[in-house]
């Protein structure tokens, strides 16, 4: 008999209770790989697409070398994950758990179905330090604020320890057919776009242990002081490895508590992405529909292609806009704080729906997922959990004095900055941006 394994975002070999669960049951184990076609799975974005592709390689790469095979099909789930299953003849399928709502919709299917078929099924907790439904307030319910939530997560029974890599893996003798990744056209060709991305990372399970390793090394000890600064290059680099599972957030946790560092600030930066998860959870429309459904009533005025354009083009005259948005699209990443001034440009002084720049975002970024990237989109917008105060209106003039006085960030991705012409006054939209936040409030009373 065949245990099935079948991978979602948590492509490593280390801490990967389903895998473990698989190789502990002493049969022949295939590792499955589905691209999700269904209707109601998000597509990804050409970012994610040239990741995945990359990642992909290297777990089939690592699965072969100890006597393991990675099978990949493309189709909806729901019907690809029973035929592999009765194609294989196997007697188990094991997976780690996800937390959107159409995901877990489609896990409880499969899951029925499968025990109804006389196959074991188990699923793990693997992509998350604190599920989202063991965070409870006091009352029993979710959370809405993120300082309480982390709270209520450190006190919770300490994250479990991770799981060691099995150091050999047995394939059966017969595999199902398996599609070609190259088959599958996840790498843009016409243009080819993503030299930028090739020069930036390696995507992999060992690359992201040598990161993780790196920035623990070095990178924390400035962590706390210099993170907003764009220029300074202290960031983990840790998001589309936590994001594609070639790192899990036990890994990350105890690797940083056994640095000897104080790794409180970075740590804090987990839990954010933990309460992004709460809060899709219980939100499972997150990308779709303020989580403040006050925002439903803001005039949003008629579109404006050009400057939805000019925005995500860096080509809006605003240096730091324009340096963030040009490093987004050469890198597949932008720093966080800039991220924050970018959307805030786009929603506030442009007052363009936080959708359109979440949707640029989703194609654009590496280390977008279902989770944070609206989450964080919400928070700029005021619409979101926790969110910022409509009326705060980042300035991207009094950011860029502060956090990069220098022009050393700007300079380097936006170095015609002092030639193209602001897109806006910044003043003036401000002031249109606050008249607009006052219909909302007018609407409530």
């Amino acid at each position: 008999m065949t245990s099935i394994v079948w991978f979602r975002d948590d492509l490593r070999l280390a801490d990967n209770p389903a895998l473990r669960a698989a190789v502990d049951r002493g049969e022949p184990v295939i590792g499955l790989y589905v691209l999700d076609t269904s209707e109601e799975v998000r597509p990804l974005g050409g970012a994610a697409r040239w990741w995945l592709h990359h990642s992909l390689a290297d777990l089939g790469e690592r699965l072969r070398e100890r006597g393991g095979a990675l099978v990949l099909r493309r189709g909806r789930a729901r019907e690809v994950v029973p035929q592999v299953v009765q194609d294989a003849a196997a007697s188990a399928v094991f997976w780690n758990r996800r937390y959107g709502g159409p995901a877990r919709e489609m896990d409880t299917a499969l899951k029925a179905l499968l025990r109804d078929d006389g196959v074991e099924v188990a699923s793990f907790a693997a992509s998350l330090l604190f599920e989202p439904w063991t965070v409870r307030t006091g009352s029993g319910g979710h959370y809405a604020v993120f300082t309480p939530f982390w709270r209520a997560c450190l006190h919770l029974p300490a994250p479990r320890a991770p799981l060691p890599e099995p150091r050999e893996l047995v394939a059966p003798q017969t595999l199902p057919r398996s599609d070609a990744l190259d088959d599958w056209a996840l790498l843009p060709a016409n243009p080819d776009w993503a030299g930028g991305l090739r020069e930036t990372w390696e995507p992999g399970e060992i690359a992201a242990h040598r990161r993780l390793d790196a920035f623990l090394a070095d990178d924390v000890d400035d962590y706390d002081r210099a993170r907003d600064e764009p220029a300074a290059g202290v960031t983990s680099g840790l998001s589309p490895r936590l994001r594609w599972g070639e790192l899990s957030p036990h890994q990350v946790w105890h690797a940083a508590a056994a640095s000897g560092k104080d790794t409180g600030r970075f740590l804090s930066e987990i839990g954010w992405r933990e309460f992004a998860w709460h809060t899709l959870f219980h939100a499972p429309d997150l990308h779709t529909e303020n989580l403040r459904r006050e925002f439903d009533a803001f005039p949003w005025p008629r579109p404006h292609p050009a400057a939805l354009h000019a925005w995500q083009h860096g080509r809006t005259g605003i240096a730091l806009v324009d340096a963030g948005m040009r490093e987004l699209w050469h890198t597949g990443v932008m720093h966080n704080r800039v991220r924050m001034v970018a959307a805030s440009f786009l929603i506030k002084n442009l007052l363009i729906d936080w959708r359109r720049g979440e949707e640029w975002f989703w194609d654009t970024l590496v280390d977008a997922d279902e989770a944070a990237n609206p989450f964080n989109w919400q928070w700029v917008a005021g619409s979101g959990a926790d969110a910022a105060p409509y009326f705060r209106i980042f300035n991207p003039e009094t950011q860029a004095q502060k956090f990069d006085p220098q022009h050393r960030y700007i300079d380097r991705w936006a170095p015609d900055w002092a030639d193209v012409p602001p897109l806006v006054d910044l003043g003036d939209t401000r002031r249109a941006a606050l008249a607009a936040y006052d219909e909302v409030k007018r609407s409530r009373a």
